[in-house]
């Protein structure tokens, strides 16, 4: 009985530990970005501010005259694009591959979805220059389209090692069923395993549009212009000619972070499911 409460209690003082510094910096990231720009440059630091302003927020979306909340907005809808667009053709293509790893025996099948793995890993550094190089010469530097194109070439290999799982799972005697009921492949995996499923392509697209919402080094080696810089891009370069706005950096990063958590709340159930959903022995 006692080792079980020392146990506990153990167990409890490492959760809150890691609940802590999980979420302290984020609530100092808050902290700051209403905060006044003289209370951040203070030595000794304040941790807490004695005067607070939401000015920051109200400049973002309403100010037109402020360059930095300008460039937020410009940011932001880029690196929408990219994500959604991005999310889009990965389900698509991933998933039609995965099912077709997944389904179709055919030579090389489990050393080509080896492959696909050993893309995903590979360090985007070690590539970096001879891509440059090579957008470089075919005209594609700073183009919204090329971040998508950069950013499908590990996201596709990470939706199908995730999918083929999902398919895996599938029974074949219902796909079975309904060929013999005259569907052909695409209908049956319409209309039969699409929406069975359906919770893992979800949980997938949104882990998709998460790593490329999340994409800094790419988007800051090959953009250079506000018309394709993406917000962790932008949000990294926010200052002035004199001085570092600490608070609207502050302000852009907190910004940035919702609508990842809107769309982790609005598919959680997905999210949850889809750790053990596609977990199948073969």
């Amino acid at each position: 009985m006692r080792y079980s409460k020392r146990f506990k209690t153990l167990q409890y003082t490492f959760a809150l530990l890691v609940t802590f510094f999980t979420i302290a910096p984020y609530l100092w990231l808050f902290i700051s970005s209403i905060s006044f720009q003289r209370d951040l440059t203070k030595v000794p630091l304040k941790w807490i501010p004695d005067h607070l302003t939401f000015s920051r927020y109200v400049d973002i979306f309403t100010n037109e005259g402020n360059e930095m909340a300008y460039t937020f907005k410009i940011a932001m809808g880029n690196t929408l694009f990219v994500g959604i667009t991005v999310m889009i053709i990965s389900l698509v293509v991933g998933s039609l591959a995965a099912y077709s790893i997944a389904r179709y025996q055919f030579p090389f099948r489990n050393s080509i979805t080896y492959v696909f793995l050993f893309s995903y890993m590979i360090p985007p550094v070690v590539i970096v220059i001879p891509l440059y190089l090579i957008l470089s010469e075919l005209g594609m530097l700073d183009q919204k389209w090329t971040l998508v194109l950069l950013d499908l070439t590990f996201v596709i290999p990470y939706v199908i090692w995730v999918m083929q799982s999902y398919f895996r799972s599938f029974p074949k005697e219902l796909e079975e069923a309904a060929m013999i009921d005259g569907a052909s492949r695409l209908q049956t995996l319409w209309k039969v395993v699409i929406p069975i499923v359906r919770p893992g392509i979800l949980a997938t697209g949104v882990l998709s549009f998460l790593l490329t919402w999340e994409e800094f080094f790419f988007s800051l080696l090959f953009t250079s212009s506000l018309e394709s810089k993406t917000i962790s891009v932008a949000i990294a370069e926010f200052s002035g000619k004199n001085a570092v706005d600490y608070g609207m950096i502050a302000t852009g990063g907190i910004l940035a972070t919702l609508p990842p958590l809107i769309i982790v709340a609005l598919f959680q159930k997905q999210l949850v499911s889809s750790m053990t959903a596609g977990g199948v022995k073969e």
